[in-house]
């Protein structure tokens, strides 16, 4: 009975969207345009990126005009003047803004590390992202606040995908005025990818500004209709590019880290001294390659893979499957978004250890490839079942591969074929299948993905886990339908995760799964100046299967969502849902809510949590779960940032408690200025359990606390010195927190373009 609901839900859905389209067709017509062409003419005198708009190139450049608020406002007239303006030499494209604000002393601007995009979106700040291709499919997007912090990013159109941890090396310079703040932006053509031709070329591009105030205020240089579900497809035009140069493109970044780690040996009492460590240093090598402007190689041998800000911790008290942490490592972020695919089969969090490591990316015309190998010291493997996961980390070589290509189709539409393999001594993964993008009109789209994997594990590897020996085979399957449009948002998905599915290259902690989703949700609009910028009122229904055929997941939600003044954002969940964990179904009822708020720059904050029923998953029974989620950002001055966050989590039965989690969280930063920071970052966790309601022995209390300071000095993302502290302390019933490791670390690296 319940699979035939959520099955009807779904139909709904996509029939729903279906419906919709055709309203959203009819008042569509007439309204879609493309953004307005601009002629751009070369420089006519040299550059100095200053900040200050005084050189003749500037006075003869084109200057374009942001005339549309698009967001809170529905394309109405921006509420103060801003300017765009842009030229280029065989070697440049220069940039600048000049920013118009009646109240200059209310301009919110900090110093930061740049692409902290967290921070940098809550000051005023423009950006410009730019289609060099002008396929409407892949932008390279520019952002700079008053004071010259930069940021920047990858945005693929396909998988809404906006990547900051893509670094491209480029000048930029802010100056705040009695009139408002202008910047100027000098960006090489060697860090962009565009077609090679000596004719004239024409770029997709948009301009926009930041203007936060009570409500976050977004114009940019073209209409961007809410009836479109494409981006990149309303950008503005830029015409008269010619006789540019993207240069020989080869990049040398030569790095150095150094590391000493003092631990307590392993046989002695957690309570004894450290024992110093020996000190290891490694030099390495990375090399960037522009074979072509569309063809880049990346070449790494001893590479430093290693990242210098530690996760944000998670609680993993009463969970059953692995635990999501994102990449942070630059070898592995830059061409990302090649490797995308509703199935998460690509996750390269997986590599631990690399000794080296090789990657090709090319975009030629309507083709797009990408390419990485590497060998890993470490093999890093998740178990997946319908009711759980588990992990192993062998101390065991293995070597991979990942390769990618799509082929675009019509507008807006791609084809693609995936493989990703992993073989060391007695273990092999190999996955390979198909996807596709089809989007049928503005607002309607469709995403499919089929692969099939063969794995083989050693036959005592298998046997402690639980998997089968000799060689097995799974499949998954993935389907969605999703229609975008300014007043509704309709989703229809299905997925299916095969038991002998097994994706050691990517992050798939659940298989032996046939899963089923329809969300219908409704936007409605406020007016200027009004009590609510937008409102979401939404159903959702979920159901999933095993493959015996058992209901292991059965959810309905009812969702709200408020976005309104002071950049205030609200959420509210009721959820129903059944779950089947070890033999027993449970019926759960719970609300889960969310709220944020940026009343003044620099200043932000809010809440989140959810309260009801829960399975106590270590007990196998059904409890009572509170959890709360507070966290604060202070900005003091321009210089100094400051970070709070705290997660508490008790679980109950019968008001008696069986266990209580705290996870504290702060991050202090203090900006000398865009180059040069220190940070200190403290993890505390507190889980004090009630022994006597569990069924099994476990610890009283135990505490732990991550601490790490780090002085960086950064040129650019390549050339940098990072000198830095780390430890980590435990605390048990009747131990005091104690020290059980310390670390010293030292990284220089150095950036050598050609």
């Amino acid at each position: 009975m319940q699979k035939n609901v959520i099955m009807a839900v779904l139909l709904l859905a996509l029939a729903a969207g279906l419906l919709f389209s055709a309203e959203q067709q009819q008042e569509q017509k007439g309204q879609i345009s493309k953004g307005r062409p601009y002629n751009v003419y070369p420089a006519a005198s040299k550059m100095k990126i200053d900040g200050i708009l005084d050189e003749e190139a500037w006075s003869r450049a084109e200057v374009i005009k942001l005339p549309f608020e698009w967001l809170p406002g529905d394309n109405i007239p921006a509420p103060v003047d801003t300017d765009f303006l842009v030229t280029f030499d065989e070697s440049y494209l220069y940039m600048a803004f000049r920013c118009n604000d009646p109240e200059p002393k209310k301009i919110r601007a900090h110093i930061m590390d740049r692409d902290n995009t967290d921070t940098l979106i809550q000051d005023d700040h423009i950006s410009v992202m730019i289609d060099a291709f002008n396929d409407e499919r892949r932008g390279f997007q520019f952002r700079v606040n008053p004071l010259g912090v930069q940021a920047d990013a990858n945005f693929s159109e396909l998988e809404g995908y906006e990547d900051f941890s893509w670094d491209a090396i480029w000048d930029s310079a802010g100056k705040i005025t009695e009139w408002g703040y202008a910047i100027e932006i000098a960006i090489p053509f060697n860090q962009l990818r565009f077609q090679r031709s000596s004719s004239v070329q024409t770029w997709g591009f948009s301009a926009e500004r930041s203007y936060p105030r009570s409500v976050r205020h977004r114009m940019t240089s073209h209409v961007r209709s809410r009836n479109v579900a494409c981006i990149l497809c309303q950008f503005n035009k830029l015409t008269g590019f010619q006789n540019i140069s993207p240069g020989r493109n080869l990049e040398f970044d030569p790095t150095l880290t150094a590391n000493r780690t003092d631990a307590i040996p392993p046989q002695a009492s957690p309570t004894d001294d450290l024992k110093n460590g020996k000190i290891k240093s490694e030099p390495g090598i990375t090399v960037k390659w522009g074979i072509t402007p569309n063809m880049i190689l990346n070449a790494t041998a001893n590479p430093d893979f290693s990242q210098v800000e530690a996760d944000v911790a998670q609680l993993d008290v009463n969970t059953r499957f692995a635990l999501y942490y994102p990449e942070k490592r630059p070898f592995f972020l830059e061409g990302a978004d090649f490797f995308l695919t509703p199935i998460q089969s690509v996750f390269t969090r997986t590599v631990a250890d690399p000794a080296w490591g090789a990657k090709f990316t090319s975009k030629m015309g309507r083709s797009a490839l990408g390419f990485f190998t590497n060998q890993d010291e470490i093999n890093n493997l998740i178990f997946p079942s319908n009711q759980g996961s588990m992990s192993a980390s062998l101390d065991k070589r293995v070597y991979g591969g990942v390769f990618r290509y799509r082929y675009d189709l019509g507008q807006a539409s791609t084809v693609g074929v995936l493989y990703t393999g992993r073989a060391g001594e007695g273990y092999s993964n190999h996955v390979g299948g198909f996807d596709a993008f089809l989007r049928l009109d503005r607002v309607n789209n469709i995403r499919v993905q089929y692969l099939r994997s063969e794995t083989d594990y050693p036959n005592d590897l298998a046997a402690a886990y639980g998997q089968k020996t000799g060689t097995f085979g799974g499949n998954s399957v993935y389907a969605e339908f999703l229609h975008m449009s300014r007043n509704w948002l309709i989703d229809a998905l299905y997925q299916d995760l095969g038991r002998g599915f097994r994706a050691d290259y990517g992050f798939i902690p659940r298989v032996d799964l046939r899963q089923a989703q329809g969300t219908v949700q409704r936007i409605i609009w406020g007016k200027q100046g009004g009590w609510f910028d937008r409102i979401s009122v939404g159903v959702q229904a979920i159901g999933g299967w095993n493959y015996d055929g058992l209901l292991t997941d059965q959810a309905f939600v009812l969702g709200l969502i408020y976005q309104g003044p002071l950049q205030t954002q609200g959420q509210l969940m009721g959820i129903k849902t059944k779950e089947y964990y070890d033999g027993v179904t449970y019926s759960q009822t719970r609300a889960n809510f969310f709220f944020a708020m940026k009343p003044a720059g620099g200043i932000s904050f809010g809440l989140n949590g959810l309260a009801g029923d829960f399975i106590d998953y270590a007990n196998s029974r059904l409890a009572s779960m509170l959890s709360l989620g507070p966290n604060l950002e202070l900005g003091l001055g321009h210089h100094l940032n400051l970070n709070f966050s705290h997660n508490l989590e008790r679980l109950s039965l019968k008001g008696n408690k069986i266990y209580t989690a705290n996870l504290s969280q702060a991050r202090f930063i203090y900006n000398f200025n865009v180059r040069t920071f220190v940070r200190a970052i403290l993890q505390y966790r507190d889980v004090d359990r009630d022994p006597g309601m569990y069924v099994f022995p476990v610890p009283a209390r135990m505490k732990t606390l991550f601490t790490q300071f780090l002085f960086s000095y950064k040129i650019n993302p390549q050339t940098v010195l990072f000198l830095g502290y780390s430890d980590n302390s435990l605390g048990l019933q009747g131990m005091d927190i104690t020290r059980q490791n310390r670390t010293f670390f030292l990284k220089i690296g150095y950036s050598l373009g050609m």
